[in-house]
C-alpha cells in the first residue's frame, strides 16, 4: 500500500512498540506522525505551521487535533510512563546501580497578554526565574526524570496552574513509582526538600539528596541556630572540615548529622568552593536523608541532578519546548507530552539507551533516507507524477 511522503517507519514502528497503533485512531496517529517528524525538521520552531509542512492537513486543523480533538492523550502518557520505568528498573536489577528519580521546573516564557486580549493563553501566570532572577510570565513546567547506570529517559513533564501546589503534585507522582529494587534517590533543589515530599518518596525505596536553604533550622549541640549564621563559626582548621574534591573541583566541606525543622535524622553538608570559603554568597547546603552514605557519594549523587537541566535546555533548544504557539490548556499539556514522546524517542531509537543528541542526529537521518527510499520506490513503480504529487501534498 502507498504512503504519503509525510511518514516516517521508524516512528511508526516507536509508536507500534508503545502499543498506541492499538488504542489510537489512524487519524490520530497520523496527526502525531506529523507532528513528531516536524521536531526533527531543519527549522523546526514549534509552530503549527511547521506541523503543517509535515501533514496532509492544514496547520488548522493540527491545531484544533492538539487543543481539543478527542483522542486519549492520558493513553501515550502511561504507556511511556510504563515504558520508561521497564528500562529504568531493569537496568538497575541488572548492575544494581541505584535509581535517581530527578524532579525540577522550568518556565516557559510567554508575552503577557494585554487587559483587551479577547483570548489569553490559558494558565500563564507570573513565576519567580531562578535564571532571569526576576518574575517572568508564562507556563511553569514540572519535570520528572528516571536515571540509572547512565540511562537517562523523561518520565513525565507536568503544566503547573495552580489548582495543586507543586509539593503536593511531586508527592503524588512519587506515590505511582513501583517500589525501587535496588537502594534509590530522590534529587532536587531547595523547594522540594520538604518533610512531606522526602515521606512520599522513602516509602518507594527512594532515599532523598537535595540542595537546602541557608535559613534552615539546625540543631548543633541541641543549640537551635540558622544553617547560614553556624557557618560562620567553621574554620579551616576545624577536624570536621575537610577539603574534598568533586568531579574537578575543590571544596571546603563540614558534615553535619543531626535534627533539623522537619526532620529528626538526616545529613547536612555545608560547602564553599576552595577559594571562597567563609563568603556568605558561595556557601552552599546539601541534605541527605541517607545517613550511611559518606560525604563524596552524597555529592557525587547530587551531580547527577545536572542531567535535568541539560534536559531543558535539550528540549528548548532542539524541540522548541517553548516556542509552541498554543492557547489552551489542554493543547501545552499535549504539546509537552509529545515532546517527551521525541525526546525518549532519540534516546531508544535504536533500541539501545543513546545520548538525546546522538539519537536526535540518528532520527534526522533515518527520516531523511525514508524519504528519498519513497521517491525512489515511487519510479521504480512508474507512479505518473499527478499520483506522486498526491501523495508528496
Amino acid at each position: 500500500m502507498w504512503r504519503s511522503i509525510h511518514h516516517s517507519q521508524t516512528i511508526f514502528n516507536y509508536l507500534i512498540g508503545l502499543k498506541l497503533c492499538q488504542i489510537l485512531s489512524h487519524i490520530a496517529i497520523g496527526h502525531i506522525m506529523s507532528i513528531l517528524i516536524a521536531m526533527f525538521s531543519h527549522g523546526y520552531r514549534g509552530k503549527t505551521v511547521d506541523f503543517a509542512l509535515c501533514s496532509n492537513h492544514h496547520r488548522t486543523t493540527i491545531g484544533h487535533f492538539l487543543n481539543y480533538g478527542k483522542w486519549k492523550d492520558e493513553v501515550i502518557q502511561d504507556s511511556l510512563k510504563q515504558m520508561v520505568i521497564r528500562v529504568i528498573y531493569q537496568e538497575a536489577e541488572r548492575s544494581g546501580q541505584p535509581i535517581f528519580c530527578i524532579v525540577d521546573d522550568t518556565i516557559a516564557s510567554r508575552t503577557k497578554p494585554s487587559s483587551q486580549a479577547l483570548h489569553p493563553i490559558e494558565n500563564a501566570y507570573f513565576h519567580q526565574s531562578h535564571l532571569k532572577k526576576k518574575q517572568d510570565y508564562g507556563h511553569q513546567a514540572i519535570a520528572v526524570l528516571l536515571s540509572c547506570n547512565g540511562i537517562t529517559l523523561n518520565y513525565t513533564v507536568l503544566l503547573y496552574d495552580k489548582s495543586m501546589s507543586k509539593i503536593q503534585m511531586v508527592c503524588n507522582l512519587a506515590q505511582e513509582l513501583p517500589i525501587a529494587p535496588v537502594h534509590s534517590y530522590f534529587l532536587c533543589d531547595s523547594w522540594y526538600t520538604a518533610g512531606k515530599v522526602m515521606d512520599s518518596f522513602i516509602k518507594r525505596g527512594f532515599y532523598t539528596i537535595g540542595a537546602l536553604k541557608t535559613n534552615r533550622i539546625l540543631y548543633p549541640a541541641g543549640i537551635r541556630q540558622k544553617l547560614s549564621q553556624f557557618a560562620l563559626f567553621l574554620h579551616k582548621t576545624d577536624a570536621a572540615v575537610r577539603l574534598v574534591t568533586v568531579g574537578n573541583r575543590q571544596y571546603y566541606v563540614y558534615r553535619y548529622e543531626g535534627k533539623l525543622n522537619g526532620l529528626e535524622h538526616a545529613v547536612v553538608l555545608m560547602t564553599y568552593p576552595k577559594d571562597a570559603f567563609h563568603k556568605p554568597q558561595a556557601l552552599r547546603a546539601f541534605l541527605c536523608s541517607d545517613t550511611s552514605l559518606s560525604t563524596e557519594e552524597i555529592l557525587t549523587y547530587y551531580q547527577e541532578r545536572w542531567g535535568i537541566e541539560v534536559y531543558f535546555r535539550q528540549c528548548k533548544t532542539r524541540l522548541a519546548f517553548d516556542q509552541c504557539q498554543i492557547r489552551s490548556a489542554q493543547g501545552i499539556q499535549r504539546f509537552w507530552l509529545l515532546t517527551s514522546l521525541a525526546y525518549n524517542l532519540c534516546c531508544m531509537a535504536t533500541g539501545i539507551f543513546m545520548p538525546f543528541d546522538e539519537g536526535y542526529r540518528y532520527i534526522q537521518k533515518q527520516i531523511q533516507q525514508e524519504k528519498i527510499v519513497f521517491l525512489y520506490q515511487c519510479g521504480v513503480n512508474h507512479l505518473p507524477l499527478g499520483q506522486l504529487l498526491a501523495y508528496v501534498a
